[in-house]
């Protein structure tokens, strides 16, 4: 999308006052244009990519995952669940909490659902910030696949199973150390105040 069709899309969304899907979504069909789309495009997969990453548990989304492997034979989502069963438990648990799934027949409300863009970024911050002073795994993924590249990271909690809602909320608080500050943006005189999540 050009700068000026996204100006013109900004100015349009901005001046709807209403939170209904579809007058949102006809505003940005309007503006919109398809781009050209390899074969082996994820745009491709978004049915399935909806029905498994619905799940609201990590583990169920890999379970619905490796189910749709056996039943379509996607070397793309064999390799997606390959990718996550050696990511770092933990942090698979942040992301799945931290994102937002909208499906035609139902939605899932994770935190990131009704933030406006500020909220959002000061809560990237507090996990990136917590990633640092609480979990050692950004640290450990770095160490086992750029300094050592043994490719064997030793992740903290080690499994799925022993990650616990509060080691996963406390990714979310604020980091509990006198000299660390919440990330607060400036606000822009050019901004409305309705530049948050319509639909």
């Amino acid at each position: 999308m050009c700068e000026k069709k996204l100006s013109l899309l900004n100015e349009a969304l901005n001046k709807v006052n209403t939170s209904d899907p579809v007058v949102i979504s006809a505003i940005i069909d309007k503006f919109s244009e398809q781009p050209h789309l390899k074969e082996r495009s994820a745009y491709h997969r978004l049915d399935i990519i909806d029905r498994c990453f619905s799940r609201k548990t990590i583990e169920n989304v890999i379970s619905a995952l490796e189910t749709e492997s056996v039943k379509e034979g996607d070397a793309w989502i064999s390799e997606a669940v390959h990718l996550m069963k050696k990511a770092s438990p933990i942090t698979l648990n942040f992301f799945i909490e931290s994102i937002v799934f909208v499906i035609p027949t139902y939605m899932w409300i994770r935190r990131g659902r009704l933030q406006g863009l500020d909220q959002c970024l000061a809560q990237e911050y507090r996990i990136s910030c917590h990633g640092f002073h609480v979990g050692q795994d950004i640290l450990e993924g770095y160490r086992a696949n750029f300094l050592r590249k043994d490719r064997t990271p030793k992740w903290e909690p080690s499994r799925l199973e022993l990650v616990t809602d509060e080691m996963v909320d406390l990714y979310f608080s604020k980091v509990d150390d006198g000299e660390w500050e919440d990330m607060v943006l400036p606000v822009r005189s050019n901004s409305s105040t309705f530049t948050v999540a319509k639909l």
